[in-house]
Formats: C-alpha cells, structure tokens, sequence
C-alpha cells in the first residue's frame, strides 16, 4: 500500500477530485434514529468512497487528504479567516528582504515510534521534496528554495532565491509538506517511490488496514497536544453514495462528512426526519462556469455578460442543491485572505439586459427561428461538465433552458473526470465547470494558473485587452511584502478578472456532516482538506 504515485499537476486534478460527487440519491425511507452499532464503545465509524491510500505525506493521490492529516502535522497550522498559527513550529522569523525563513521548532515533541521530532529530520522532510521539484512544483515555495539549514537541534532555517510572501500560508497545506519519521524512510529516502510504514507526529496512529474495505486508527499516545477524545477511528470503504447513507441509517456509521459524500436531497431527506445532528460549513470553494474566449463567439464581453445576465442564478441555485449551497456573487469566497471587499460588478437576473447585449453585439434572431444568428453563423455554445457530478448535469440543463429562452443554443457534453481535465487543459471547451482550490491555497494559487498555460484560465482570459498588465500584476503578488500594495494588487486583479465576464461564479459550495445524536463536538476545520475528529466525542 505504500508504493507511490509519480503524477504532475497534482492538485489541479486533485481539487477537481475532491469536488467530485459520484452518484445521485434516490428517496430513501428514514428507518428508526438510533447510536450507532459499535464494534467498540470507544470507536468513531465513519465511511468514505475511497481507499484511504499509501498514507505516504509526500505523495499525492490515490492517497485521501484527510486520513494524511490524521497521521502528518504541518509547521504552521491555517486557522478561520486566514489566520496563520504556531504548530510543529512554536514561532518563526522572517527577514527583512522576505527570503529567509527561521522556524523555531516545538520542543518535546515524538513521532508516534518515540523517536524526537527535531531540525534534522525537518530538513531530511524538505530535503527529499527537492529531490522531486517537479513533481511538487505547483507549491510555489519549493521551487524557489536556494538552501535548507538546520541551526540547530530546534531551529530550522528555509533560505529563497527571491521573495514569495505565500511562503508560511503553503506549509500548512496537508501534503507534501509533512514530516515522516525517520524509520518511515526507504534507504534511498527517495520517498516518492513509497514509504516503509507511516509514522508521523499526528494524533492517529494507522492501527490495521485492509485495501478497500477499511483501515482503523488508534489514538497517539505519544501526542504532544491534545489526546483525541476517541480511541479510535474506523474508517469503512463505501464507494456507494446510496449504500452510506443506508448504513447510516442503520445505525452502522457515526458520521459522513464531506463534500460530495451524500447527495444534497438525500442530506436533506435525513435532516427532516429530526433523527440526527447535522452541520453545514461556511463556503470552501466558489462553483465557476469558465468561458474560453479564444473561442470567436465568447471573445465579445458582451456575449459573456448576455450569459451572466441570462439566467436566474438564485433560483438555480436554490433548486439544484436543495437550497444548501448560496447564490455567488464572487469568484472567490470572502472568507479567504484579501478577498473581503472587492468591488467586482455583480451581476443578477435580466433576461431584457441579456437579449439587449447580444442585439448589440450583432447577434438577432431571424424571423421565425428561434437561435440568434451572426454573419449567418448560429450562436451555438458546449457546456462541458462531469459526468459524475450530479450537481453540474442539473445546473447544465438548467442553462440550457434558460439561455435558450434568450436565443442560445448551448449543447451540454457529460464526460469522465480524467477528460474533463484533459480538455480543459488543451483548451478544447467553449465553457467548463470549475470551483477554487479553497483554504490553505487560495487566493495566490487562483491567480497562479490564471497566469500560467495549460490550465484552462489563461485562455479563458486571452481576449481581455489588459491580460498582459494582468499577468504583470499576478507576478508581482508573491515577490510584494508590504500588505497593504499586496491587498491592491489582488483588489484589483480580481475585480479585472470577474468585471470582464471569462469566470462566472454561480454558486459557494459548502462540506456537510450528519452524525448520530450521540456524537457531540463536531467542528468543520478552516483548512479544506483537514480531518475533524479529534475533539469529536461519543457521548
């Protein structure tokens, strides 16, 4: 289970992964509410679509975000609202010039073999990331460090060529910036051909593990912070949307937590029945529609405001997820570091507005047909969404009806993950789905594939008259340590982007959990990808 994975653009592929839900719900009958069967008092059962993976913190999939977060801790730990937060680094200093990072290392801490967690295997950590650079470079950071130094046995310093202010907000993403422990090595300490066995400094222990079926977790006695109140954690492969929510039903799980575990209606459907806790988090990503406009009819701002102003986003949204997910008015949520605030044009429901632009643009509707035409050219547009989604084929249809109305035809194209991603990259699409990568990434990661090719956006915005300005600006983000120019520029870059009509945010996507009534202290972690068990208790 511990050979690795050699993939590139990893969190591209990773971000659409995690927003992907793989079946939809039928009307289930709720059966009577009660605790879970447990196989031990002291165990929390949850389930997940997936095998939890390699469990090696420098890889990334197959391996499952939230079981590496359970096991490997980060330096610096991404708090509610963007704040950065002393972990396996109690302090940290940065120079004057921005390049050189000093962290001062919590002391006492063991990985959960006993051995110490110290500056050597800090630098051993990093050190075997450089060794794979390209596997790792979308994480900004890595490839700008000039030279790892321990100073001493608790303080380590992070040396760059040049300044990149993201620098602390990416060490608390959950991999591949996570310290394995020494024995957890392969001779070679290359480990991005595998693990020997996971041993980190985390609060869970993986105890057994049986390869699509399950893998159980043990509470770290050795954990320097607070000792999860659990014992353990058990986590059942359930790649069956429908088949998780029975067992839940039946009282066989705790929890299922996620985005995409349980569909919206079927979330709903239980919720009503007063049976169970349920908790909805704050938005984790925005739901974008992203227009090419290479592409000769999209190139017109004013057929892409048309398209804004063409449909009723509020009751899309409202109908299409059961009301659980909000109207987007921006193209990245407020609650991500220097996105409050920005005076972007927000654009609402005017089918009049829209069939006016497009009159405008040069696109009538022949007498007695029913699509606009141009230079006798149909306006005739592809949605690309995935397949899997369920959410994304109902908005599509939805679109469908609703630009008809306004003299668009939009042909909608379901296919697989792996060539959604494909086409979007080659930039073979007219419009696609996308959502933000979420907290600890964005906003700088948002703006890093706007600006760079082969990801889809930059050709979305390559009919925007200042992208040239536009990409100046998106460079000069990371290198600028003053805050205040740091929050102009991104004010700016991302009132240009949204005002010129290439991403249309639709909808902020939220995580949702539903647990058994005995199961108390549940929180959503401000870091998209993190577990939320620890303070989790049984009652």
């Amino acid at each position: 289970m511990f050979n690795g994975a050699n993939r590139r653009n990893i969190l591209f592929l990773a971000a659409f992964i995690l927003l992907l839900s793989t079946v939809l719900i039928g009307c289930t009958n709720a059966g009577e509410g009660s605790a879970a069967k447990r196989e031990n008092d002291n165990m929390l059962t949850i389930a997940w679509p997936q095998d939890v993976g390699e469990m090696n913190p420098h890889v990334y999939n197959p391996s499952q975000l939230f079981a590496q977060s359970m096991v490997y801790e980060p330096l610096v730990s991404y708090q509610d609202g963007g704040d950065l937060k002393p972990h396996l680094a109690e302090s940290w200093d940065i120079s004057k010039d921005g390049k050189v990072y000093t962290f001062h290392l919590r002391k006492g801490v063991k990985f959960s073999d006993g051995t110490s967690f110290n500056a050597q295997i800090v630098k051993k950590n990093v050190d075997t990331l450089l060794k794979n650079v390209e596997l790792h470079s979308w994480l900004g950071f890595i490839t700008k460090i000039e030279r790892t130094d321990v100073i001493d046995e608790n303080t380590f310093q992070l040396t760059l060529k040049e300044p990149y202010y993201p620098t602390i907000q990416e060490l608390a993403v959950v991999r591949p910036v996570r310290f394995l422990g020494e024995a957890g090595f392969p001779e070679d300490g290359d480990t991005s051909k595998g693990v020997v066995k996971p041993v980190g400094t985390g609060p869970w222990v993986l105890e057994e593990y049986k390869a699509d079926e399950y893998a159980v977790f043990k509470r770290n006695e050795k954990y320097w912070g607070e000792l999860p109140k659990e014992e353990k954690i058990k986590v059942k492969i359930i790649p069956d949307a429908e088949t998780r929510v029975l067992a839940f039903e039946k009282g066989d799980l705790d929890i299922i937590y996620g985005e995409g575990i349980m569909s919206l209606d079927a979330f709903k459907q239980l919720e009503a029945t007063e049976k169970y806790e349920t908790s909805i988090s704050e938005p984790v990503a925005t739901r974008q529609l992203v227009i090419n406009t290479k592409k000769e009819q999209l190139s017109d701002e004013r057929v892409r405001q048309a398209l804004h102003y063409g449909f009723n986003k509020e009751a899309m949204v409202e109908g299409n997820t059961s009301g659980y997910e909000e109207k987007a008015d921006y193209i990245l949520p407020a609650n991500l570091p220097y996105t409050k605030d920005i005076d972007a044009d927000v654009i609402d429901y005017d089918a009049e507005k829209a069939k006016s632009l497009l009159d405008e643009a040069g696109w009538t509707l022949p007498k007695g047909k029913t699509v606009r035409e141009k230079d006798g050219q149909p306006l005739e547009i592809e949605l690309m969404y995935n397949s899997a989604e369920s959410i994304q084929k109902t908005m599509a249809e939805t679109l469908q009806a609703e630009w008809a109305a306004i003299g668009i035809k939009l042909n909608i194209v379901g296919v697989e993950l792996t060539k959604q991603i494909q086409r979007f990259k080659g930039n073979e699409f007219d419009i696609n789905f996308f959502s933000n990568y979420g907290a600890p990434y964005d906003p700088h990661t948002f703006l890093n594939i706007v600006a760079s090719e082969g990801f889809g956006f930059n050709e979305a915005i390559s009919a925007y008259p200042n992208k040239e300005e536009l990409l100046k600006q998106i460079a000069k983000v990371p290198q600028t340590i003053d805050e205040k120019q740091r929050q102009k520029l991104y004010s700016s870059i991302l009132k240009s982007i949204q005002d010129q009509g290439a991403i249309i945010p639709v909808s902020y996507i939220k995580k949702t959990a539903i647990y058994q009534k005995d199961v108390t202290n549940f929180t959503f972690p401000a870091n998209r990808d993190e577990h939320p068990f620890t303070g989790i208790s049984i009652e």
